[in-house]
Order: structure tokens, then sequence, then C-alpha cells
């Protein structure tokens, strides 16, 4: 089978950005990027299709026409449908755990919760619909993600808790729970994002500007970082 094609503008954007592209090594590498694109656009329009139907309401071959793509595509770079459903949950739980990794024993507590913070609210505005997917399949038992929490997220806030064990132990923060100062984190800015219905029905607004969008940021900070002695 030979590899699906991107759309016309990404497959020249991407042939283009090639040096020696003619050449065999520079037409592997052409076709490595051009998957990676192709990839890329797939799961864009997945995360979409998946928050809005939910897995079971979803289809390929809504997934395909969110793409643009034919829908031989999909199957030729994923499988199936829960295939790809699942490399969307894994991609949302990547891109939410990497700021965590701020937090390590030689930063400085509040700057290292702030950043964390910071990036976690960021994330709730500009992609609020990875969060509706995600809050999804936990509220449905996580049925397909299961095995992730556990042999990925278990592990990593654990090991982020004990960092902050240690900041308490030395005195450089209140004592707080540190693993439930995670589950705080997570309500408070995903609430954002799982639930802006809601808070745009209470703000009377369609959506939240920049300007709203950072008070929500500096309630939230401020919250965390007071009731961790951090201000």
């Amino acid at each position: 089978m030979s590899a699906a094609l991107a759309p016309a503008s990404t497959a020249e954007t991407v042939a283009r950005s090639v040096p020696g592209r003619g050449s065999s090594s520079g037409k592997k590498r052409m076709r490595g990027l051009m998957r990676e694109a192709n990839e890329a656009l797939i799961l864009d329009a997945a995360e979409r299709v998946f928050a809005g139907a939910g897995f079971g309401g979803a289809t390929m071959a809504a997934i395909a026409e969110a793409a643009a793509l034919p829908k031989a595509n999909l199957h030729y770079y994923f499988g199936n449908k829960r295939a790809l459903y699942r490399r969307v949950l894994a991609r949302i739980l990547d891109d939410w755990l990497i700021p965590v990794h701020g937090i390590v024993l030689e930063a400085d507590p509040r700057a290292a919760l702030e950043t964390y913070i910071r990036d976690k609210m960021r994330m709730a505005f500009a992609r609020p619909l990875a969060s509706k997917v995600f809050a999804n399949e936990l509220l449905h038992g996580a049925p397909e993600i299961g095995d992730m929490l556990a042999t990925t997220l278990n592990p990593l806030v654990r090991e982020k808790a004990a960092v902050i064990d240690q900041w308490i132990a030395q005195g450089r923060m209140h004592a707080v729970d540190s693993t439930h100062l995670f589950f705080t984190i997570w309500a408070a800015t995903q609430t954002y994002a799982d639930f802006a219905v809601q808070v745009q029905a209470v703000l009377g607004a369609p959506e939240m500007d920049a300007a709203q969008q950072q008070r929500a940021t500096r309630h939230v900070l401020d919250m965390v970082l007071r009731g961790s002695g951090l201000r």
C-alpha cells in the first residue's frame, strides 16, 4: 500500500521544507514529514469530532470529512476508530503532562507552580475540545485510557507530589496535601474548558476574551499560591 497523501497545500509545504528532496534520503525524509503532517491533521479533526459526538457517536467518515481527507487515509494511519481514539487521548495526556515536568526540587516553588498553572489555564482556553474529550472519557469510567492513567499519570503525579513534600519539609511552602493539590489545580483550570458554557452563562458573554482569561488566571493563581503560603 502506498503512503496516503496530505492535502496539496500541506504536501507542498512539507516538500519545500526538505533539503535535497530529490535524493533518496530526501525522499525518505519527505515521506516521514508528510506522515507526521497527515497524522496531526487527522488527530486535530478527530479531537473535534470526538468532543462533539463522543466515542460512540463519532464515525471515521465524519472524522475524514472534518480532516478533508479520504476515509482510507484514516484507516491507513490508525487502523480503526478505537485505535485513533486512543491516540487522541494519549496526545492530550502527553500535552497536559509536559508542563508538570518543571516541578523539580531545585526549582523555586512559587515560580514552578505559577508556570504550571499558567500553562494549564492557557491550554484550557486554547484547546477546550481536548479537555472535553478527556473529561468525557473519565466520566464513562476511562475504558480506553485506564491503562495510561495507571502507567503514566500515576507515577508522574507521585514523583511530583514527592517534590512538593520535600519543599514543605524544607519550609519553602506551607503544608498542603501534595497529591490533592494537583486535583485542585486540575479542577480549577479545566473547568474553564469542560464547563465553558456554564462559565459564559454566568459571565454573560458568548466567550471569554483576553481580559477575562487573565482575570480567571489571576484568580486561580492567587487561590493556589496563597493557600500554599507562596504569596
